[in-house]
């Protein structure tokens, strides 16, 4: 699928693929007084006509259209702001003229929102975020260049139908699978075990498979007209580990547990009981792994039929959040819930 975006397919030069530009803020959009700090910094300080500058290039790859959805770091993520950027990506992408969006983001929290869009956009149009390890002002930024690579992808033909992608660092990775896996290089997201979707570099768009779990227009997740999501938490087993989070969730009126057992999926002994009377009171509970690879059997290393529990599979923890709080959204009956992990 080696192919280069001056011959996407959209026609000739004379009509340029339109993508608009949804910007949240995050380090890409970072300020530092001092060039040389890449620690200290104010993340989402600068708006979006300000990155826009800073890549020359752009208006050769595509016309763009640009909104400030947020402006925030992305460790203040919240639902209601996920639920407005879907609802702002779906209306964008109902325009006609409208090839593709690229979502600018924090890399904290970028694979969760870029698993809830992959989940609740409802087109096949090209959805592309994007991030930067660096702010802005460092030496060596490494927005400009994600950023530019990002809209090429938008841009591309085939890219269409993949569901939410995610553009950095050269690489073209799957909202499913993509994950944060450094605190300072960038080189920090990977898709472990799953791999890459493809590549990008200088006009080159190579995307050599295609995401095969369900998302977007197969996906039955509609946020349309919702302003919250059901309460689902994340827990992690260890050694010795307390039942103090869940009894206090569960009075707390929690909706589900995630939790991120050891190995595989494995659970402390009285945590597993905590967690299997939550069960029996109703609250749904997803066993994930916390190593970061692989996946979790379901019956492996707990007796998931018997105690009332779901496995992730290969859904890491914090994604396996945001699949049981749609899931819950939408009333998924009990015994549809293991299969939802399966398909998505």
């Amino acid at each position: 699928m080696k192919t280069s975006s001056s011959m996407s397919g959209h026609g000739s030069a004379l009509r340029l693929p339109q993508v608009v530009l949804l910007a949240t803020g995050g380090t890409i959009a970072g300020y530092a007084a001092d060039a040389g700090r890449t620690a200290t910094y104010q993340a989402g300080a600068l708006n979006i006509e300000t990155l826009l500058a800073a890549v020359p290039g752009l208006t050769d790859v595509a016309r763009m259209r640009s909104e400030q959805v947020a402006q925030i770091d992305s460790k203040d993520m919240t639902c209601a702001l996920w639920l407005t950027l879907a609802e702002r990506v779906n209306a964008v992408l109902a325009e006609p003229d409208v090839d593709g969006v690229v979502i600018t983001h924090g890399t904290d929290t970028l694979e969760e929102t870029a698993y809830f869009l992959h989940l609740t956009v409802k087109s096949n149009k090209p959805v592309v975020m994007t991030a930067a390890m660096r702010p802005a002002t460092a030496l060596s930024a490494d927005g400009p260049l994600n950023l530019l690579n990002a809209v090429r992808v938008a841009a591309h033909p085939e890219a269409a139908g993949q569901g939410v992608l995610v553009v950095v660092n050269h690489q073209i990775h799957c909202a499913r699978d993509v994950v944060k896996t450094s605190t300072y290089s960038v080189q920090a997201f990977q898709s472990p075990e799953i791999g890459v979707l493809g590549w990008v570099q200088d006009e080159w768009v190579e995307l050599q498979r295609r995401a095969l779990r369900r998302h977007t227009v197969q996906s039955e997740f509609d946020v349309a007209g919702r302003h919250a999501l059901p309460m689902v938490e994340v827990l992690s087993s260890y050694a010795n580990a307390s039942t103090v989070p869940v009894e206090a969730l569960v009075s707390a009126g929690v909706r589900g547990l995630v939790v991120a057992g050891t190995g595989n999926g494995s659970l402390y002994g009285p945590l597993q009981q905590a967690l299997a009377d939550a069960a029996r009171q109703g609250v749904r509970v997803v066993r994930a792994s916390r190593t970061g690879a692989g996946h979790v059997m379901r019956n492996g290393a707990a007796a998931d039929d018997t105690l009332g529990f779901v496995s992730a599979g290969n859904l890491q923890p914090y994604k396996a959040r945001v699949l049981a709080m749609l899931a819950l959204a939408h009333d998924m009956p009990t015994d549809r819930w293991q299969s939802l992990f399966e398909v998505y």
